[in-house]
């Protein structure tokens, strides 16, 4: 290899971290989803719909996300990221802005169509673009980085919730911040996204080798899509996803209410609470990450899933407001944890080369949970009479369960990956 182009390695490199910024001002934007349960009651009192009806908006959203997902991958694969980025930002934001023209309580389903299905589906094409993106950049710090692109994600809360409370206490019609909150997704999305790219044609990490040996080794295959499909490992990836969503997103999407109630603290506090909780969900996804490099993606996804368990158990008896914060900040943080791990983890049993389509299909897990989560978390709770100890114990039964997936997943053997004619991916 000649100096010239070493030279332009390392500066591609160098110059690799500037999309860093971009991806997670981009996921900033997208993770203000995570906020919703701060609508929850001034929705409910100004429209006078039920604790179930409230969070279709947010469930739908989750929903369909992977609807945008798995079309931006594809075309993600093919066009590159930016594209698909900006198209889905702008639908995710358009989506926020026709919600403000909710007025009344038969209009339901306008939130339902604008933050729900149009929010939904650019916010999944919008959000597999820069993980899919980084993970081409990034091979020598795989775990970590698709960590950090994520982790924007979980901290969108921390900056749209207290917003989000200021702006409903300023106007009679609670649906009224829907506009300036869509306005300030759009301008960060089309900021983040315009700085989409790919990395050029064998580009390299200069002095990187992937390693043989450790608990975090990759496979040596590219799988398309249809080949991802055919193996076992896909099903069990995103099975382990859909579980550690479902418990994790069934927390949130109550959080501030359960706060409240199990806590006693004030609306304004449990409000303020949600904000700090994106704090966590945005550092588990890092945490987790790098993690997972050192310890390996499975006994990563066990750690999050037991420690889910055993504070979804505690926390319906923690009156004390220090000591329920510390469970749901744990919670969340393993919930962050899954989104941070799993982009890495499918990249090292089905390669990078279709790394939009492959994972953004298995992001079907995340609306598969954030629908059943929340819907049934919601239901248990009107059926116990209005308590959280029986959703909370479900939960914990759940995630429990779920600890038996990452004990027997394993790599896609060997042989298999040769079928269908699949060309290894060089080594670095």
């Amino acid at each position: 290899m000649t100096a010239p182009t070493m030279d332009r390695k390392a500066v591609l490199t160098r110059r690799r971290w500037g999309l860093v910024v971009a991806a997670v001002l981009v996921q900033l934007a997208l993770g203000a989803v995570y906020a919703w349960s701060v609508f929850n009651t001034p929705l409910q009192q100004q429209f006078h719909w039920t604790k179930a009806q409230v969070v279709l908006p947010f469930e739908v959203a989750i929903g369909t996300i992977f609807i945008g997902s798995m079309i931006g991958g594809r075309i993600q694969d093919r066009y590159g990221p930016r594209p698909v980025a900006l198209a889905g930002g702008v639908l995710y934001a358009l989506g926020m802005m026709l919600s403000s023209l909710v007025t009344s309580r038969n209009q339901l389903w306008l939130l339902i169509l604008g933050y729900g299905v149009m929010g939904g589906i650019g916010m999944g094409a919008a959000y597999i673009t820069p993980i899919a993106m980084l993970a081409k950049w990034f091979p020598d710090k795989r775990g970590l980085i698709t960590g950090v692109a994520v982790a924007g994600f979980g901290f969108g809360a921390v900056i749209t919730a207290p917003a989000a409370k200021w702006l409903l206490s300023m106007v009679p019609r609670k649906t009224e911040v829907f506009l300036p909150l869509g306005l300030a997704y759009l301008v960060a999305v089309l900021l983040g996204a315009s700085f989409f790219r790919d990395p050029p044609p064998g580009y390299r990490v200069p002095g990187f080798v992937p390693p043989s040996t450790g608990r975090a080794v990759a496979g040596n295959r590219a799988y398309t899509l249809g080949e991802a499909l055919r193996t076992p490992q896909w099903y069990e990836l995103t099975a382990i996803l859909a579980l550690n969503v479902t418990c994790g997103i069934a927390f949130i999407s109550q959080a501030a209410d359960a706060t409240h109630a199990i806590a006693g603290v004030s609306g304004a506090t449990a409000a303020a609470f949600v904000g700090v909780l994106g704090l966590f969900n945005s550092a588990g996804r890092v945490v987790w990450a790098w993690l997972s490099d050192r310890i390996g993606r499975m006994a990563a996804f066990m750690g999050m899933l037991v420690l889910q368990a055993i504070c979804f158990l505690a926390l319906p008896r923690a009156h004390v407001f220090a000591l329920f914060a510390l469970f749901a900040a744990l919670i969340v943080l393993a919930y962050g944890g899954g989104f941070g791990t799993m982009p890495a983890t499918a990249a090292d049993y089905f390669g990078t080369s279709h790394a939009g389509a492959v994972y953004g299909a298995m992001i079907v897990a995340w609306s598969i949970g954030g629908v059943v989560g929340p819907t049934v978390t919601a239901l248990l709770y009107e059926w116990s009479g209005h308590n959280y100890t029986v959703p909370f114990t479900v939960l914990a039964v759940l995630a429990l369960a779920a600890v038996s997936l990452p004990v027997v997943t394993r790599m896609p053997a060997e042989p298999a990956l040769y079928r269908g004619g699949v060309e290894p991916i060089p080594r670095h």
